[in-house]
């Protein structure tokens, strides 16, 4: 097993990498969005609300940028088999709704009901606001993934093909019943 286990992840022995989708990661996003927030508060003449909707839109932008628009890995040991795909579709090997991609999907939605609640819901921020989440909420979801669509082509391929042959083979038999029938 290439890996250490510990109470927060894990470590790859090879690379010293922490897995970015354990548990022990999770405390970042919050990190993050705390640090946003102050940093967006200290800046003078930014008002509560603007500076909650600016950590609003960055951190989403962020998020956006980092699970569903960088594709691959930043390493180069798998000999390409995740080149295309983004950290969202290899994140816990593909599955949907893992302890992990719930959490990461709640922390969007959070934010931007106290985004929401602290612009005073004001139409603009909020307009805004659910644009933001929209934008970093469907790409989450699984029939949006690209394993997901390959799955879904795949199957109506092999359903096609199979009822295809099924057609042929109703209308004209098999080869053996035309032997014997012109015998």
């Amino acid at each position: 097993d290439p890996f250490y286990q510990y109470p927060g992840g894990s470590i790859n022995r090879v690379f010293g990498l922490i897995e970015p989708f354990d548990t022990g990661a999770w405390v970042i996003h919050i990190v993050l969005i705390v640090a946003l927030k102050i940093f967006y508060s200290i800046i003078p003449g930014i008002q509560r609300d603007t500076s909650w909707f600016l950590t609003n839109l960055t951190y989403m932008f962020g998020s956006y940028l980092m699970f569903h628009w960088v594709r691959g890995i930043p390493f180069e040991f798998n000999a390409g088999a995740y080149d295309n795909l983004n950290m969202w579709e290899q994140m816990d090997n593909g599955e949907q709704f893992t302890p992990t991609k719930k959490y990461l999907l709640s922390v969007p939605i959070c934010l931007f009901l106290v985004s929401t609640h602290y612009t005073h819901y004001d139409l603009t921020y909020f307009t805004l606001n659910v644009m933001a989440l929209l934008g970093v909420i469907i790409p989450k979801l699984p029939w949006v993934s690209f394993e997901f669509q390959a799955r879904i082509v795949e199957e109506r391929l092999l359903t096609s093909i199979q009822s295809h042959r099924l057609r042929v083979r109703f209308l004209s038999g098999s080869p053996d019943d035309r032997y014997l029938d012109e015998r």
